[in-house]
């Protein structure tokens, strides 16, 4: 039987997020002491919209998209999670239900905060609530940002923008923590970004001819960073935006 590794040894992966590496020590141990390890299929449901919260969970290998499918089988895909992002805090925050579905792209393993034990954490640490606003505070920074996008650039400049900001978590990760290979395929950019799969590939080809990306089976591969900036005419200010001072709370 496969012996499962330890939460504590994702922490050198874990620490290239922004948000747990800004953590004060006392919250990350808070945090890694419940969080036990979920070794998942690919094509798994991790939750559904309209499940109940059931924690926090943060990706250390594979991909989780999250999004939805309408009745007739049309799929919008909001995000792909990838390591060492955390997600499923926002239900935390008005004890609802899950907004979208979360399901696993390639085999994935999951570190998992039992609602139970946040619950417990907040209750004796209510200064932790800022940490979890924090991180939900800068998912809507990206979402508003990237509804500007969507209404106000072209097809081109927003697909490499979009490729740019998800290379980066949407300013989720360290400089160090930064990706080249993104594990989405052109079906699925197409839906984050409102385009047909005939502009997608069109797009890509035309990275692809400039040596600024390479398509792979199953993800996309940034070869020239610089150039895939220039390319999305990325603000300065979305290259380098310092992370919100997480200080601590331990009173209410």
């Amino acid at each position: 039987m496969k012996t499962l590794p330890a939460p504590e040894d994702f922490l050198p992966l874990l620490s290239q997020g922004r948000w747990f590496a800004g953590l004060p020590g006392d919250v990350r141990q808070r945090l890694m002491a419940q969080a036990a390890v979920r070794l998942l299929p690919a094509g798994h449901r991790l939750f559904s919209r309209g499940d109940p919260n059931d924690g926090l969970y943060a990706v250390v290998d594979g991909a989780v998209r999250i999004g939805g499918i309408s009745a007739d089988g049309k799929e919008a895909v909001l995000s792909m999670i990838e390591p060492p992002l955390w997600f499923g805090e926002i239900a935390l925050f008005d004890a609802g239900p899950r907004t979208h579905d979360a399901d696993t792209r390639a085999p994935t393993t999951v570190l998992h905060v039992p609602l139970h034990a946040l619950q417990d954490q907040l209750a004796a640490h209510p200064g932790d609530w800022h940490h979890l606003g924090a991180l939900a505070v800068e998912k809507m920074r990206a979402v508003l940002s990237g509804l500007e996008e969507l209404t106000l650039l072209p097809a081109p400049q927003r697909m490499a923008r979009r490729l740019w900001e998800m290379s980066l978590g949407h300013g989720m990760l360290t400089e160090q923590g930064a990706r080249s290979a993104l594990a989405v395929n052109q079906e699925q950019l197409g839906a984050m970004l409102a385009l047909s799969r005939q502009t997608v590939n069109e797009v890509l080809r035309h990275l692809e001819a400039q040596g600024i990306v390479a398509r792979r089976y199953g993800r996309i591969e940034i070869l020239d960073r610089e150039a895939l900036r220039a390319a999305g005419d990325v603000p300065d200010s979305t290259r380098a935006r310092p992370w919100p001072q997480n200080r601590r709370h331990d009173h209410p």
